[in-house]
């Protein structure tokens, strides 16, 4: 089995990312928030790697921080999460709010993000309460994050992405800036940076 993967960044996208190592190419797929801490094509990068495997496939996904790979492994266990869900959930929300959302039966804010509907936000808060209370106290997360705290991360991780992607730095700013006040109060990172996309398009 696969845990840890260092080389080439030969390919990236959303939808996976190719890694080269000693003239192999690894696909991994990746949240969101791994994705954006990507460095450029061709430059060394490392993952914590969960290898999936099936009767039918052998899959690999890759995670930026331990922290992330220890959210997905406690959403997999969950009835009726499967490892493609646990990334998109991932994508929704970052480690630390999940554990905190979960930790406090955050239901509401659990919902709120892409791929959970009410009784998976349900079975999610009852299955991995205690998992998540340990979690958070072990690595001292915070009980909750502040609004203001709140926007000036997702604002920060949107620019950074759209940096990523080429846009100008004046452009990416103004982008931003009009996207968080189109959402109003959703600020989630998908839909910020999905506004965003549509104005510099």
């Amino acid at each position: 089995m696969i845990a840890y993967l260092k080389g080439t960044l030969l390919q990236k996208s959303t939808e996976a990312i190719i890694v080269e190592n000693g003239g192999i190419g690894y696909e991994v797929i990746v949240p969101l928030s791994t994705f954006y801490a990507l460095p450029e094509s061709d430059e060394l990068v490392s993952l914590n790697i969960y290898t999936y495997v099936k009767e039918d496939a052998f899959t690999l996904f890759g995670f930026h921080t331990v922290l992330e790979k220890d959210a997905f492994l406690m959403l997999i266990t969950v009835s009726g999460i499967g490892p493609k869900l646990a990334i998109n959930i991932l994508s929704g929300i970052g480690p630390e709010e999940l554990i905190g959302a979960i930790a406090l039966e955050d239901k509401d804010r659990l919902q709120s993000v892409p791929g959970i509907g009410r009784k998976t936000a349900e079975r999610i808060a009852l299955e991995l309460k205690e998992k998540a209370q340990r979690a958070r106290d072990e690595m001292d997360l915070p009980f909750t994050q502040t609004k203001d705290d709140e926007e000036q991360q997702v604002q920060e991780d949107v620019l950074s992405a759209l940096l990523n992607l080429g846009y100008p730095e004046n452009r990416a700013r103004r982008a931003v800036d009009n996207a968080m006040a189109l959402a109003a109060h959703d600020i989630r990172l998908e839909v910020i940076i999905r506004e965003a996309l549509k104005l510099l398009a």
